[in-house]
């Protein structure tokens, strides 16, 4: 076997100190992986989203439980708070009377009042007259006495009714709290699930993105497809979406034909949308206002209004003539 030259030596050593150097560097590279927490996918965020919304739906529930029990709480409290109020009259008049009809009495010098009992009388009748005093006084007391514990009662009954309702009150605000952080992490959510998805295409350096062809079984384009994945993904379908279609019809043919627009109806045979539909298409195109940079979007039509991302805001089209083809039973979005 013949002697290794210097410069084969001198190659071996240069390989196995790159072979170790690479070694190293895979080692640091897993070790430096392995402090780093994974980016969770979309199918983990949808877990973690629907977790929060059954969350939400609950403190929605309770929050409107808790509604009525505070409408029960303070209507239990006006009610108390007027039969105080009444007790507290009917007591005080009844104090008048009494007043009135011992001054009375003791101003006619009727029975147990001072002037008889000094009079030339014997003593079995003075003992009946303050017997009959007494029994008088008795019964007044009695009286004001009765009026008083149905005052007290009354005042120890609004004393809970407003603390019921002072209670009821704290939970609903800290259930609201609860309730608007929730929804908003839900929203943040929902706008990472949004991100996970690249958007197909090139983009120029003016901000605008490269036509595309449309292709597939549904006659779109990739980035049509992504825009109308999203939309259903995060405010559900309900009564249809339609992209791709031949002419152009009733609203005009647009970008339809061309496979680069949708429609995300609001409801059926063209009639107007339920105010929860209508405000479900202001949602619609708002997620589409913010996310139209980043998606490729081009315009969007609504409500007989029309949003271009050129302009960056609404300008009212003129009347076409109907429901649908105004564009108030769904929003369109039309993509570059």
């Amino acid at each position: 076997m013949a002697a290794l030259s210097r410069d084969d030596r001198r190659r071996g050593v240069l390989r196995m100190l790159t072979a170790s150097i690479t070694a190293v560097v895979m080692c640091v590279g897993v070790a430096s992986a392995g402090h780093t927490a994974p980016k969770p996918t979309a199918k983990q965020l949808r877990k973690e989203l629907a977790q929060l919304q059954k969350q939400s739906e609950t403190m929605i529930a309770e929050y409107y439980k808790g509604r009525v029990a505070l409408q029960k709480a303070e209507k239990v409290e006006k009610v108390s708070r007027d039969n105080l109020r009444r007790a507290q009259q009917d007591f005080e008049q009844a104090s008048r009377e009494i007043r009135l009809l011992a001054a009375q009495r003791y101003r006619s010098g009727g029975l147990g009042t001072l002037p008889a009992l000094m009079g030339g009388t014997d003593p079995a009748t003075m003992l009946n007259h303050m017997a009959l005093t007494e029994q008088i006084v008795n019964e007044q007391d009695a009286r004001l006495q009765g009026f008083a514990e149905v005052r007290d009662a009354f005042r120890d009954a609004r004393s809970a009714a407003q603390e019921r309702a002072a209670e009821l009150r704290a939970s609903l605000e800290k259930l609201d709290a609860q309730k608007k952080r929730t929804t908003a992490l839900i929203a943040r959510i929902k706008d990472r699930i949004d991100r996970i998805y690249p958007t197909p295409g090139l983009r120029r350096a003016d901000g605008t993105w490269v036509p595309q062809l449309p292709g597939g079984p549904d006659n779109i384009t990739p980035r049509t497809r992504l825009v109308r994945q999203l939309i259903a993904q995060r405010f559900g379908p309900h009564f249809g979406i339609g992209c791709y279609r031949v002419d152009g019809g009733i609203a005009g043919g647009g970008e339809h034909p061309l496979g680069r627009a949708c429609d995300f109806m609001l409801s059926q045979g063209g009639s107007m949308p339920s105010a929860a539909e209508t405000a479900r298409g202001d949602e619609i195109a708002a997620w589409a206002i913010k996310n139209a940079q980043r998606l490729g979007i081009m315009y969007i039509i609504y409500r007989q209004r029309i949003w271009h991302v050129r302009s960056g805001s609404w300008r009212m089209m003129s009347n076409r003539g109907g429901v649908t083809a105004n564009h108030y039973d769904h929003v369109h979005i039309s993509m570059y």
